[in-house]
């Protein structure tokens, strides 16, 4: 009986052990992705190239693909671009077995924690609004692969001088800024043609068109080291229809509305003041355009000399007229008033100022008059006094009335005479002008080919 008590406490005891054992929490063991990481990071320095030779290189391999073109200053000689880019290279330090870890093949670490190769692109000028990706992935071989978004703005030589219808050649360098060749080279991760061709990404929404990026990789030597580059080469080109529509329409708009002006009548002073409205409108529409033209202090774009060569020939046309009417009424007293001698005359001549010469000379001549032995000069004006004393008989009412047949006669073939002058004079006038107003349409021919010739040189290399 007593054996029997001591084996149930026994077994109360051990139950109650068990009980107890499983009450207290057990430690949780670490994670398999967890003992990789710093299985990986426990000895890692990340200052140091992660070669186990260190006279070996490392080749960091470079790709790129194009998102959009945000914008393109001519001003300031720069270009924002949006692009994706990728860094691959292999970490030696960074190799597992994957059968060691549950088949871990690939994992994700900081990029503060791993070393990063130091390449840079030439071409930034800073580096604009771009989402942190502070992680990059890692397999189990050591490749590192390093994908981030990037809004750059690049300095690029722009030229606007065929512009709407230009492209641009904006290139992106990249190097490494300390390491040499033998330390770090680089490479491209896909072939060049299929760089170039890709467009899948490019937002073709836009004013620009991607045309190619085209890409090379060369060496250059400086302080004694070859340094390693690969150039990519954005080929863009702008669309140019809002341009034509907003601008040169509008400007060959007020052109031909010109030129249909000549056919307005000389005689009526409609032809000046239309055509001075049609250059004041003119001016107007220039100046409101000026933000959506390209500034460039090295040349000027073929537009800018659109526009003055087009005021300049508005210009033209309204001296033309002018000149032209001036000349038809030419012997109106109105218009002889208005006349430069006239004006000149008027302000600077004698009148008011001086005796004129004439009256110096009968001055003289009285003074002559009076001197004494001049006899024979005093009888003959005493013979011509009396000879004024005989009056003429007045003339009879016939022959009175033959005088003022002949005036008459005289009045009206001088009017006919002054009616054909005149007639002839607008004959000529109208000659003029269309002479003029063919020279017009041939120095305007010339510039428009000789400006379209040079936008499609332009548009086209």
């Amino acid at each position: 009986m007593a054996g029997f008590h001591m084996m149930s406490a026994f077994w109360m005891a051990l139950l109650l052990s068990v009980h107890l054992a499983e009450g207290v929490p057990q430690k949780p063991k670490r994670s398999t992705l967890n003992q990789l990481t710093r299985t990986l990071l426990r000895k890692y320095d990340c200052g140091v190239r992660p070669v186990h030779n260190w006279t070996s290189s490392i080749t960091v391999y470079i790709d790129l693909i194009m998102q959009s073109v945000l914008d393109v200053d001519g001003k300031t000689q720069s270009i924002t671009a949006s692009i994706w880019y990728r860094q691959i290279w292999r970490d030696e330090f960074l190799v597992w077995d994957p059968e060691d870890f549950d088949g871990i093949t690939e994992l994700s670490l900081s990029s503060d924690a791993i070393w990063v190769p130091d390449i840079i692109v030439t071409e930034f000028v800073e580096e604009g609004k771009s989402p942190p990706i502070p992680y990059v992935y890692v397999n189990s071989s050591g490749c590192v692969k390093n994908y981030r978004p990037i809004q750059a703005v690049l300095a690029c030589s722009l030229e606007m001088y065929a512009f709407p219808f230009d492209k641009q050649n904006c290139s992106l360098t990249f190097r490494s800024w300390l390491h040499s060749v033998k330390e770090i080279d680089l490479a491209l991760w896909r072939s060049a043609e299929a760089i170039a061709n890709d467009k899948r990404e490019f937002m073709n929404d836009g004013e620009w068109e991607l045309l190619s990026i085209p890409s090379q990789y060369w060496q250059i030597r400086q302080d004694d080291a070859d340094y390693a580059q690969i150039q990519f080469n954005l080929l863009i080109r702008r669309r140019p229809l809002l341009y034509v529509v907003g601008l040169l329409i509008p400007s060959i708009f007020l052109m031909s509305v010109d030129i249909v002006s000549f056919y307005l009548p000389l005689n009526s002073g409609t032809r000046i003041a239309f055509k001075i409205s049609i250059l004041l409108g003119y001016t107007v529409f220039r100046v409101n355009l000026t933000d959506e033209l390209p500034s460039s202090a090295v040349r000027t774009p073929l537009i800018g000399v659109f526009f003055v060569v087009c005021m300049a020939m508005l210009m033209l046309s309204l001296i033309k007229s002018i000149l032209v009417v001036k000349l038809l009424h030419h012997s109106e007293k109105e218009v002889k008033e208005m006349s430069l001698s006239a004006c000149l005359l008027d302000k600077y001549g004698p009148a008011g100022h001086s005796l004129p010469e004439s009256a110096f000379t009968s001055i003289k001549t009285l003074d002559n008059i009076n001197t004494p032995g001049d006899f024979e000069l005093e009888s003959s004006m005493e013979e011509d006094l009396l000879s004024l004393n005989d009056i003429p008989d007045p003339p009879s009412g016939l022959e009175r009335l033959l005088q003022e047949l002949v005036s008459l006669r005289i009045a009206f073939s001088q009017d006919d005479s002054d009616a054909s002058a005149q007639a002839e004079w607008l004959l000529l006038c109208l000659r003029l002008d269309r002479v003029l107003f063919h020279l017009y349409m041939l120095v305007l021919a010339v510039y428009a080919a000789t400006l379209l010739l040079l936008w499609a040189r332009w548009s086209f290399t």
